[in-house]
């Protein structure tokens, strides 16, 4: 829907205009619903999940991965020594 400009609101009646905002709150309740339940994913989205798990394969066999593709656990349990460097 277009945007709505004042200058149209300001030559439209009373009752139009509680009709047109009737419309507008049915729609931005199927907009919130369509939000919380998850809509369809948009384009951008696909478009870099593409990309990470490209990124991923493309660091696969590396010693060192960027910061974005590392585990996400807690501070703690990334500093924590692994089992071989307790061992040692």
């Amino acid at each position: 829907m277009p945007r709505i400009k004042v200058p149209e609101l300001r030559v439209k009646s009373k009752p139009e205009l509680l009709d047109q905002l009737k419309d507008l709150k049915a729609e931005l309740a199927l907009l919130r619903v369509a939000k919380v339940t998850g809509g369809a994913p948009n384009k951008l989205f696909k478009i870099k999940v593409k990309q990470k798990s490209a990124l991923r394969e493309a660091y696969k066999n590396k010693k060192y991965l960027p910061l974005d593709l590392r585990p996400k656990k807690t501070r703690a349990i990334r500093r924590r020594l692994t089992k071989h460097q307790m061992f040692v």
